[in-house]
């Protein structure tokens, strides 16, 4: 995949918005950066978040996970997830 400027914006608006809403502190220098952002895209509540989620997943080559996208019904919270050392944690 090719970092060109319009990836590495989309990726630092993206970190921004996870570390905000759901307390995920992913770095653009992880070797899993973009999988662990489109999967946290995934259970975000924020729509703004998802479309910035789907951009992502277009530049990448990672597009599925996006697609994938479980559905919740409207009242219930997205679960909370963590990345501790690579690994997906929920709390």
């Amino acid at each position: 995949m090719e970092f060109n400027k319009a990836v590495l914006d989309c990726m630092q608006h993206l970190r921004r918005r996870l570390r905000d809403e759901q307390q995920l502190d992913i770095r653009l220098s992880q070797p899993d950066a973009i999988p662990a952002m489109l999967t946290a895209c995934l259970n975000s509540g924020d729509e703004a978040t998802r479309d910035l989620g789907k951009e992502l997943a277009t530049y990448s080559d990672l597009p599925s996970l996006v697609t994938a996208a479980p559905v919740r019904p409207e009242g219930q919270p997205a679960p909370s997830v963590r990345i501790y050392r690579g690994q997906r944690v929920l709390s």
